[in-house]
């Protein structure tokens, strides 16, 4: 069965359209728009791999501080001390709070670090042109990319705190630099998933097998 590619068939990155294109547009696809959003097609996005690789390295060195940096300093009757994620998560599980201390648990460290791996295990399933179950990768692929928008949760909490927590010397309200260094954590995966192509998982097995196939035609 041919794939979409060799049926001279390309997807819209931005909404999904397929379009069948002459072989003439295929060999500039600069020149090739989507007829229903007009951007510019591609039959793979360009320099995926490289791009991906660069943002994500960039998101793991980021988690780093991400964690261990104060995110948030809560002043309350002149008392209060600066609050890393885990430590702001048992202080939630000590106050009997635990629906609010999971669920931040989950979106500020869970899903952060299990996208990191997973993104990376797709990146080395690529690159040594793994058979492995590529179908559970796509899906897999297309879950962490709409999860991992969710791990804002955090900056939106400080947000709203620092917006409507501002008594003078009653209460206080002000992000750390773990804040800065999480949000930029958030949007570095989110860029890296966004430039990740799943589909050079079916091409890696593609070139493979057409690879083998010509060494046996050959023989």
């Amino acid at each position: 069965m041919p794939t979409a590619r060799q049926a001279g068939l390309i997807s819209c990155h931005f909404c999904y359209t397929l379009s069948k294109s002459p072989t003439t547009q295929i060999l500039e696809p600069n020149k090739l728009h989507c007829p229903c959003c007009h951007a510019v097609l591609h039959s793979r996005i360009p320099n995926s791999l490289s791009r991906t690789w660069a943002l994500l390295l960039a998101a793991t060195i980021l988690y780093i501080p991400a964690n261990t940096l104060p995110i948030m300093t809560v002043i309350f009757w002149g008392e209060g001390q600066p609050e890393t994620i885990l430590s702001g998560v048992m202080h939630l599980l000590a106050g009997g709070m635990w629906p609010l201390a999971l669920l931040i648990f989950i979106a500020s460290i869970f899903i952060p670090i299990l996208k990191l791996l997973t993104l990376f295990g797709l990146l080395l399933s690529i690159h040594f042109k793994t058979h492995w179950r590529p179908k559970d990768r796509t899906t897999l692929y297309r879950i962490i990319e709409f999860v991992g928008r969710w791990s804002m949760v955090d900056i939106f909490v400080i947000g709203l705190l620092v917006a409507l927590v501002q008594f003078g010397n009653t209460a206080n309200v002000s992000p750390n630099l773990g804040a800065l260094s999480f949000a930029a954590v958030v949007i570095l995966t989110m860029f890296s998933a966004h430039f990740f192509d799943p589909r050079l998982i079916w091409d890696a097995i593609e070139d493979d097998t057409s690879g083998k196939k010509e060494s046996l035609n050959g023989t």
